[in-house]
C-alpha cells in the first residue's frame, strides 16, 4: 500500500480508534458523506484521531452513512515537529487561509497573539480548530495542530520558555540571507516562529522581542509581503533549515 492514500476520503473522529471497533459519525459528517461525497453502505473510508495513527474502516448505515467500522491500521501515528506558529489575527478568509499552510506546514501549534496593530479585534477559536482539522483531513496529517486562547503579546512573551528558539520575522530587520541565519541557530529546545499584524510591530513590542534570550531577527526579502503570504515564508524556511524538511 502507498505510504499515502490520497483516494480515499479521511476523517477526523474524537474516539479511539482499534479494529473492529464501530463508531458513529456526527450529523455533519454523515450529510458530507451521503450527499456530497455521494457515498454509501460498504464504502471504504480513512479515520485518524490524532493518537492512534490513521485506520481502514467500512461505512455501514440505512438511508446515508452513519456509521463507520474501524478495519486494519495503515498508518502509524507520527509526532509533529515541535515548531509553534505564533501570530496576529487576521480577519475572517486570510485567517482561514493562514491557519489551514500553517497546519500543512506542519506547525504543532498555533497560538494568537494580540498586538497595537492588530486588525482583528475577535478571535474565533472554534472556527480556527475547524481550520486545523480541515486542513489535517485534506492533506494526510495525522497528528492535530493545538490550538491555544488568544494572549497579548507582552504576556505570551513573558510566560514563553526562553530556551525555544524566537525567529522574529520583522520588516524592519536588515536584509540578509535568512537560510543563513536559521543554519547558524539551533532549534533542539523548540521553535516559536512569529509573525505580526500587517501594520507591524510597535517600537515597544520591538524592544520587548528583542531581549528574548534566543531569537533570530528574519528578514523575509526585500518586498513587504502579506501577514498570511509571510506565514507561508517563513514556515517552509524554519522547516527546510531546522525542521523535519531538512534531509541531511
Amino acid at each position: 500500500m502507498p505510504k499515502f492514500d490520497f483516494r480515499s476520503p479521511r476523517l477526523f473522529v474524537d474516539a479511539p480508534l482499534a479494529a473492529g471497533a464501530g463508531l458513529a459519525l456526527d450529523r455533519d459528517q454523515s450529510n458530507y458523506l451521503g450527499n456530497v461525497l455521494r457515498l454509501a453502505a460498504g464504502d471504504a473510508v480513512l479515520l485518524f484521531n490524532g493518537r492512534d495513527g490513521e485506520w481502514q474502516a467500512t461505512l455501514a448505515g440505512r438511508k446515508r452513512p452513519d456509521r463507520a467500522e474501524v478495519g486494519a491500521q495503515v498508518r502509524a501515528q507520527d509526532q509533529l515537529p515541535d515548531v509553534h506558529y505564533v501570530f496576529a489575527p487576521l480577519k475572517h478568509a486570510r485567517l482561514d487561509y493562514m491557519a489551514q499552510k500553517a497546519v500543512e506546514m506542519g506547525a504543532c501549534a498555533l497560538v494568537p497573539v494580540t498586538t497595537r496593530f492588530t486588525q482583528a479585534s475577535r478571535l474565533n477559536v472554534e472556527r480556527l480548530r475547524a481550520n486545523v482539522i480541515e486542513a489535517a483531513e485534506q492533506c494526510g496529517i495525522l497528528s492535530l495542530a493545538a490550538v491555544h486562547e488568544p494572549l497579548p503579546l507582552e504576556r505570551w512573551l513573558a510566560g514563553r520558555d526562553g530556551s525555544r528558539l524566537l525567529v522574529f520575522c520583522d520588516e524592519e530587520a536588515p536584509e540578509a540571507s535568512p537560510v543563513a541565519a536559521l543554519a547558524a541557530e539551533n532549534g533542539a529546545n523548540g521553535i516559536d516562529v512569529l509573525i505580526g499584524p500587517e501594520g507591524g510591530f510597535a517600537d515597544e513590542e520591538r524592544a520587548g522581542l528583542l531581549k528574548q534570550p534566543c531569537f533570530v531577527r528574519l528578514s523575509l526579502g526585500p518586498r513587504i509581503l502579506r501577514a498570511d503570504t509571510a506565514a507561508v515564508a517563513a514556515l517552509a524556511l524554519v522547516q527546510a533549515v531546522l525542521g523535519d524538511g531538512n534531509t541531511r
